[in-house]
């Protein structure tokens, strides 16, 4: 059974999780909902049979924009997905979707206008015993691309990790949906082309960055960021996605 990877702009694939993911004999099922069916789009699900887990990216748009017509519709089919016991993963504006589908709330930043670069991410107690989280540095640098964020955890979650500006950077739900704020998956090509972006642009003229200054910043924390984001994503393939459920696909 597939993994339904829910794609919102060209800036925001799968990065690093998708091989990861393939090689662990998991074939994904990734439908771009800001592409017509003529550029080769493909809506939400209508229902989740032969559905194994969900995984919801980033983009730039935001949690409540009017003129998103699949957003309503994304918002809906997160929240039966976790009803049902589904593994969802969000990324970004995926982790902020499936925070508001549950029932948190989600806005614009209010300590900064964003985050953008690599920002220091702190694990919290209950993330330093959480098993996803196994062998993820305390505290490290992680990527970063945000203008919102989780106002309001759903009822229930845990808070896994936080950053100065954002306190809201991972958090877990009942026993198989996680959100995470920051980049995981990205590797060096996608973050080379978040700074190409045009949105990307006007968040780091904001932040009075230039490019030039995140790319430093990668030079210096990319290495790290890899090994983490690698054993990441290696915990989500070996704990979420047991050996069971790929035999039976």
């Amino acid at each position: 059974m597939p993994i339904v990877v829910l794609q919102h702009a060209d800036s925001d694939g799968i990065g690093r999780l998708g091989p990861i993911l393939r090689d662990q004999g998991h074939a994904l099922d990734v439908r771009r909902l800001d592409l017509s069916p003529v550029q080769g789009g493909k809506p939400v699900p209508p229902d989740y049979d032969n559905v194994s887990a969900v995984v919801s990216l980033g983009g730039p748009m935001n949690v409540g924009d009017a003129g998103v017509p699949w957003m309503d519709a994304e918002l809906a089919y997160l929240k039966g997905a976790h009803e049902r016991g589904l593994p969802v993963i969000g990324i970004c504006l995926g982790a902020q979707l499936i925070a508001k589908a549950l029932g948190g709330e989600v806005g614009p930043m209010e300590s900064a206008p964003g985050e953008f670069g690599f920002t220091e991410v702190s694990v919290t107690v209950p993330g330093q015993t959480e098993t996803m989280m196994a062998g993820i540095a305390w505290s490290s640098r992680q990527w970063q691309a945000h203008g919102q964020e989780v106002k309001k955890l759903p009822e229930g979650a845990a808070l896994l990790a936080s950053s100065r500006a954002c306190k809201v950077q991972a958090f877990k739900l009942g026993m198989r949906t996680y959100g995470f704020q920051y980049h995981f998956e990205s590797d060096r090509a996608d973050i080379d082309s978040f700074l190409a972006d045009p949105w990307s642009r006007q968040l780091m003229e904001k932040l009075g960055l230039s490019a030039g200054d995140v790319a430093r910043q990668a030079d210096e924390h990319y290495p790290l960021f890899e090994r983490l984001g690698n054993r990441l994503c290696g915990n989500i393939a070996q704990y979420l996605f047991p050996p069971v459920s790929r035999l039976r696909g």
